[in-house]
């Protein structure tokens, strides 16, 4: 067996365990870490599974052009995790003999009033993409073909979907955003929902070209933030007159295909159901337009509450009142 095979193996069957900080950037509210960064920490865990047992994911790439892609990540959030917290992710892999992708169980640990208490779980899958250029690895070697099983070519095949208008106007610059187009317009026609056209610029990109996990969750993050502004009911409001934050319980994402670096990405907030006047999950759908058609890259949702955090770190769930309601379900009134 060789170093690979004995590596591999290990990824597949050892449990990782690794203890971990969130980002200080995560604590836009207080000291209270958001969803986007609680999903960080799951991805940077399960690179670490890699790298203990033997397979680090810079080093496949360098040596072997395969670049490591998180394809699905779903997250259910049982508590708070805030700022200080030095947390205990424990990372179980979960493969099936026929899967074709890395798949595990992802459990976050926290220590409350001396007691461990787990407060995240979620599940990620992953894949080895292969870089075809060989300008930028010229000291590339074959990979080892125990590795081809989750070895791709491509993120995903989508198939192109419906046709759609002529864009005409400008083109974007790097990073810029536009929310009226005639895309966006045949995208939302009967949704209530929220979409905007943003051009996919460098931060959001890994191996010189495609979206990553993590840019989709800053675009998770943001089509909140863009669908309550836009309703009359943005944070910066609701924190200035109730003191309310918006809390996720749960969320999740999978990339369906690659969107590449200066693309045009349009996504897509459709509310899709309230329970009563506690939880609301929408959807989130990214497109970009090739020779005239969509190409759906990544879906995903987003189950989103209210709170209030006091003392930096005591969070309390509040129901929203009939205002809240109707602006989330696009109905006419004060603040729609």
């Amino acid at each position: 067996m060789t170093d690979t095979d004995t590596a591999l193996k290990n990824v597949l069957t050892e449990t990782t365990t690794v203890s971990l900080t969130p980002g200080y950037e995560g604590a836009n509210i207080g000291t209270y870490i958001g969803f986007k960064h609680v999903n960080y920490l799951v991805e940077k865990a399960v690179i670490e599974h890699f790298r203990r047992q033997g397979l680090p994911v810079g080093g496949l790439y360098e040596r072997y052009g395969l670049g490591f892609d998180l394809t699905e990540l779903e997250a259910r959030l049982r508590g708070g995790l805030f700022v200080d917290d030095e947390a205990a992710l424990e990372v179980k892999p979960v493969t099936g003999d026929d899967d074709t992708a890395f798949r595990f169980k992802v459990a976050i640990t926290v220590l409350r009033d001396g007691k461990p208490k787990k407060i995240v779980t979620a599940s990620a899958a992953a894949v080895l993409r292969r870089d075809e250029d060989d300008r930028r690895l010229p000291g590339r070697v074959p990979a080892p073909t125990v590795l081809d099983r989750f070895t791709v070519t491509a993120l995903g095949t989508p198939e192109p979907g419906e046709a759609v208008p002529t864009t005409g106007g400008d083109r974007l610059p790097s990073g810029g955003t536009v929310d009226r187009d005639p895309v966006l317009d045949q995208l939302l026609a009967g949704r209530n929902g929220y979409g905007w056209k943003f051009r996919i610029p460098y931060p959001y990109v890994h191996f010189f070209s495609r979206m990553h996990m993590s840019a989709y969750l800053r675009q998770m993050e943001e089509a909140k933030h863009r669908f309550v502004d836009a309703r009359g009911i943005s944070i910066g409001a609701q924190l200035a007159e109730r003191n309310w934050i918006p809390a996720v319980t749960h969320s999740r994402i999978e990339i369906l295909g690659e969107a590449l670096l200066e693309e045009d990405l349009y996504t897509v907030y459709t509310v899709e159901s309230i329970f009563k006047n506690l939880l609301y999950t929408a959807r989130m759908d990214c497109y970009v337009v090739r020779d005239g058609r969509l190409v759906q890259v990544a879906t995903g949702v987003i189950t989103h509450g209210y709170g209030i955090v006091e003392n930096g770190n005591e969070a309390r769930v509040v129901s929203w009142d009939d205002r809240v309601d109707r602006c989330l379900n696009g109905l006419p009134g004060e603040g729609a």
